[in-house]
């Protein structure tokens, strides 16, 4: 009896291992798949302008250059300034974004409020339709004059979303009752168990939509191209879409020449714009990473 135990614990630990390696064989694979495209486009960044037209892109650069680096940052400036305005962006509009959604979907929460559903329908059904680009453009610039408001004009359309808001409270309805009860009578007020209680609990939802709200922000250039009209205002996805509109244009003419000497970079300058684009947002992620696994209501109700 205590062989066959034995010889059974062996076979699961074997199953075990096999599936282990299988599992990061796996996973290996997709990580890959996820990297090379990346890699591509740095080494498109560093190589020669004549050599990607010739031999195409690789992963290791045949011809070695900075040309698309410099030409970028002949304007450092500029770059700066379009750096500064999107990570205020970004930063502003998160934070009022997830409060914003966080507080709505705690008030639709909660059982004891007797028009959560009608409320949440009345959200959802605004998702159904929209009012047109042309009524839309004309309420945002004749009445909320969002021309003249450049950071409220790349803020306020993205702060509330509806799926978020619907994700949020799903999530919070997951909260167990006897915690919002508990503090209600303990004098907490719904304000504060709001803050107290339920936005450390929902930790791993914030993280996750707040995210999605980040790279809403980051990745932006529509409503720049629509409300902002003073260059010291551009956030920098669309700046950099104005600077490849420029190179095609320069291209075309095909008598293009700039101070660094030779001709545009039109190839391997897009590849810098990438990198330079979304290397701060990358970084963003190990950060909340450790949100997207944790439960919901560890340590929050004890016996």
């Amino acid at each position: 009896m205590l062989y066959g135990g034995v010889k059974g614990l062996r076979i699961k630990s074997t199953d075990k291992r096999v599936f282990n390696i299988i599992s990061i064989a796996f996973i290996s694979c997709i990580a890959l798949i996820c990297v090379v495209p990346f890699l591509v486009v740095l080494s498109g960044s560093f190589t020669d302008e004549h050599s990607i037209i010739v031999n195409g892109f690789g992963i290791i650069p045949k011809v070695f250059s900075t040309h698309a680096y410099q030409v970028l940052f002949e304007n450092f400036g500029q770059i700066l300034k379009a750096y500064s305005v999107t990570i205020i962006v970004t930063l502003v509009g998160t934070l009022l974004g997830l409060f914003l959604i966080s507080m709505t979907a705690f008030v639709l929460s909660l059982r004891s409020f007797e028009w959560a559903n009608r409320f949440s329908f009345f959200f959802y059904f605004t998702t159904l339709f929209s009012g047109g680009l042309v009524p839309w453009y004309i309420l945002c610039v004749q009445y909320l004059h969002f021309k003249q408001l450049p950071f409220v004009a790349m803020i306020v359309p993205y702060l509330f979303n509806v799926f978020y808001l619907l994700v949020m409270k799903s999530f919070m309805r997951s909260v167990p009752d006897a915690v919002i009860e508990s503090a209600t009578i303990d004098g907490a007020g719904y304000f504060r168990i709001f803050i107290r209680i339920i936005l450390p609990i929902t930790k791993p939802a914030l993280a996750t939509i707040g995210l999605f709200l980040a790279l809403n922000y980051w990745n932006d250039w529509y409503l720049a191209f629509l409300y902002v009209n003073n260059s010291a205002n551009y956030p920098l996805q669309f700046y950099l879409y104005r600077m490849i509109n420029m190179a095609n244009a320069l291209r075309q003419l095909a008598s293009a020449s700039i101070t660094t000497g030779g001709t545009f970079p039109q190839e391997s300058i897009k590849m810098a714009m990438t990198i330079i684009a979304i290397g701060p947002i990358v970084f963003l992620y190990p950060f909340v990473q450790k949100y997207f696994v944790k439960g919901l209501t560890i340590g929050a109700v004890k016996g």
